[in-house]
């Protein structure tokens, strides 16, 4: 019977599977990296505070896609946290960790990967149900977006809680991966093929969808009327998404792909000389999310940018939000299933604004 090691510190394992902790990591190196880090991490409490506001705030943002996205702007919020606490429990502190606050770190990292993945997965479901269906949205009630985040969140914790429920090496210190030494390396290779997988067929997915939505595009511009801008109305509205994923598979891969080698054991590889670098840009996905939220949608920076000078008079947006017509005609054209084509014509009648061809731009 193997002996289990639930009372040792991080110290016994580091030692154990060799893995080095940069014990010199002090002085003015230790101090850069908590300034840039302590940056990053403001930022991405600030700026993902920001866009979670804004789609509560703003009434033209009442829409499950928003809903979705500001459930990844909560997810990108929770990785700050997580970037945080790692931040103080890293380098020579490790070995001093206990296994329980060892786990609580690499959880809360396993967490808001989950958060964010399985939520890019939902947001490709919610997609793909609208635009297969020729609508600019879908007609997900707010109870079932709820349930969606609430889903989102359980598989999320699940998920990060797995090695502490026992798929771990605390009791066969032989099956120890380097670069988590109390995680076993089938769990490192299950983690690391599991997301992706995922990352792959998502991106199949929304490659099928964009191409889908360009094809019907180029149809119906031939029979409708308003700007070339207008026309691709839907493809416009694919490409936050896009941007969003594609920013989310590059700054992760490298990372899941360096734990996958340390599952499979490559002693060669040289992983402990990358590791860090890698976690930097799992940390730089979450800076730019709401960097590309503003870039790509006008009337999300517009409501930032309001609620962060502190202009938004009570005034000027009765003014913005008396457009009855307008805003009617375009609001029903999302929720009550009219076609693409009817969005597109419609859009020569809404204004810069609409959902339908700014606000998803």
């Amino acid at each position: 019977m193997n002996e289990c090691y639930y009372d040792k510190r991080m110290d016994f394992f580091y030692n154990k599977t060799n893995t080095d902790t940069v014990d010199e990591w002090t002085g003015p190196k230790l101090i850069v990296v908590l300034c840039f880090g302590t940056f990053f991490c403001l930022f991405i409490f600030i700026s993902n505070s920001l866009v979670i506001a804004a789609v509560v705030k703003n009434k033209r943002f009442h829409f499950p896609f928003y809903y979705l996205l500001a459930n990844l702007a909560a997810a990108d919020f929770f990785a700050g946290i997580a970037y945080v606490f790692l931040m103080f429990n890293t380098g020579p502190v490790s070995k001093t960790l206990t296994v329980n606050r060892w786990f609580l770190r690499q959880g809360l990292l396993d967490t808001s990967l989950t958060a964010s993945l399985v939520n890019l997965l939902v947001i490709a479901v919610e997609r793909h149900m609208s635009i297969m269906r020729m609508k600019i949205h879908s007609n997900l009630t707010k109870k079932r977006v709820t349930f969606l985040i609430i889903s989102i969140w359980a598989i999320a914790i699940f998920m990060g809680a797995v090695p502490t429920l026992g798929w771990n090496c605390l009791c066969d210190i032989t099956a120890c991966s380097s670069l988590a030494p109390i995680y076993s390396r089938s769990y490192l290779v299950f983690w690391s093929v599991l997301n992706l997988v995922v990352f792959f067929i998502m991106v199949v997915v929304y490659i099928r969808i964009y191409m889908y939505v360009q094809r019907k595009t180029n149809v119906l511009s031939s029979h409708t009327s308003g700007s070339i801008n207008r026309r691709k109305t839907p493809v416009k509205l694919m490409k936050t998404v896009m941007t969003l994923l594609g920013a989310f598979v590059v700054c992760w891969t490298p990372g899941l792909v360096v734990l996958l080698l340390d599952g499979l054991n490559c002693t060669y590889c040289g992983i402990q000389n990358v590791k860090r670098w890698f976690l930097l840009l799992a940390l730089l996905n979450s800076v730019m999310n709401p960097i590309i939220y503003s870039y790509k949608d006008d009337e999300m920076w517009s409501t930032m940018k309001r609620m962060i000078c502190c202009s938004s008079e009570d005034k000027s947006q009765d003014r913005r939000s008396s457009r009855v017509p307008s805003t009617v005609l375009c609001r029903s054209t999302d929720t009550s299933g009219h076609y693409i084509e009817d969005g597109i014509i419609q859009g020569t009648i809404c204004g810069k604004g609409d959902l339908g061809d700014k606000g998803n731009s």
